[in-house]
C-alpha cells in the first residue's frame, strides 16, 4: 500500500514537472519574441542614431571658424552630436588602421579635417538626408559629404521587414503555445478520464468536476511562467556578456510587460485549455473512453 503511495505521488510529480517544463518553455519562446518586438523601436532608433555622415572641411577654414559652424549647427534639431576630427587627429585614425601614417609614402597630410554628425533617429533616412545635404552645401567652407546612401536604404529597409517578421513569428507563435499547451494538459487529463466519468455517475456538475482540474493547471501555470521569466533573464544576461551595452537597449517598463504577460498568458493558456480539455471528456460516452 505504501509503495503504491509513493508511485502515485512520484507519478503525480513527474507529470507535472513535465508539464511545466514544456509550458514554461513555449512561454520563454513567447516572451522572447514579445521582447524583441518592443525593443524594435529601441533598436531602431539605436541603429539609426550611429549611423554617422562627415562633412569634409576646406583646409582654409580656422579653427574659430569650426567652432563657430559647429556651435550653430549643434542648434539643429536634426543633430545628434557632433565630433570635430582635425587633420593631425585623422592621419592617426588612418595610421591605426594601415600601421603607418600617410606623411611617411608622401611627405604630406592628403587628409581634411571634418565634422562627423550623427542624427536623431527620425531624420535618419534617404529623405530628410536629401533636404540636410542641400542645408550643409549652404556654408561655403564645407568641400562635400560623404556618407552611405545605399546603406541608409539598405538599413531603413530591413528594420522594417524586421517588425513585420517579429509581428508574424508573434502570430504564429501565439497559435503553436496554445496547441502545444492544449495537448500537455490533455495528456495529463486523460489519465483521469474514467474518474471524470465516475464523478458524473454520481451527480456531480459540469462545473464542480472541472474545477480541482482548472485550479492545477492555473498553479502549474504560474510555475511555468516563474520558470518562463528566469530563463528570460538568463537569456538576457547571457547577450549582456556576450554584447556589451546591450541591457541599454532594454526599456525597463518593457521588460516588466512582457513579464507580465508571460504570467497572464502562462495563466491563461492553461486553464483555456484545460476547459476544452475536459469538456471533451465529459461531453464522451464511456463506451468511448476505452478507444482513445
Amino acid at each position: 500500500m505504501t509503495e503504491n503511495k509513493k508511485f502515485t505521488t512520484v507519478s503525480f510529480f513527474n507529470s507535472r514537472l513535465t508539464s511545466v517544463i514544456s509550458i514554461a518553455l513555449v512561454l520563454f519562446l513567447l516572451g522572447l519574441i514579445l521582447l524583441m518586438g518592443l525593443m524594435g523601436d529601441t533598436l531602431s532608433r539605436f541603429v539609426k542614431e550611429n549611423i554617422t555622415f562627415s562633412v569634409v572641411l576646406k583646409d582654409d577654414m580656422s579653427e574659430g571658424e569650426v567652432k563657430r559652424m559647429q556651435k550653430k549647427l549643434e542648434a539643429e534639431p536634426f543633430i545628434k552630436s557632433i565630433e570635430y576630427i582635425s587633420k593631425e587627429q585623422a592621419s592617426k585614425e588612418l595610421e591605426e588602421e594601415l600601421g603607418e601614417r600617410p606623411e611617411t609614402f608622401l611627405g604630406f597630410n592628403p587628409l581634411q579635417a571634418s565634422l562627423e554628425v550623427k542624427l536623431h533617429s527620425e531624420y535618419a533616412n534617404p529623405d530628410s538626408l536629401q533636404l540636410i545635404e542641400k542645408q550643409f552645401k549652404k556654408y561655403t567652407n564645407v568641400s562635400e559629404l560623404l556618407y552611405r546612401k545605399d546603406m541608409m536604404e539598405v538599413v531603413n529597409d530591413n528594420l522594417k521587414r524586421i517588425g513585420i517578421i517579429l509581428l508574424s513569428l508573434a502570430a504564429v507563435l501565439m497559435i503553436i503555445s496554445f496547441v502545444l499547451i492544449s495537448n500537455t494538459i490533455r495528456l495529463l487529463i486523460y489519465s483521469k478520464r474514467f474518474l471524470i466519468h465516475t464523478m458524473k455517475l454520481v451527480g456531480a456538475t459540469h462545473g464542480f468536476i472541472r474545477k480541482p482540474f482548472m485550479i492545477y493547471n492555473m498553479v502549474s501555470g504560474i510555475y511555468a511562467s516563474i520558470l518562463a521569466m528566469l530563463l528570460l533573464m538568463g537569456a538576457l544576461y547571457y547577450l549582456q556578456s556576450e554584447l556589451a551595452g546591450f541591457i541599454d537597449l532594454i526599456n525597463t517598463d518593457a521588460l516588466l510587460m512582457v513579464f507580465a504577460a508571460v504570467l497572464v498568458l502562462g495563466i491563461l493558456l492553461s486553464v483555456v485549455a484545460t476547459f476544452f480539455a475536459v469538456n471533451k471528456y465529459l461531453r464522451m460516452g464511456v463506451d468511448k473512453l476505452y478507444y482513445i
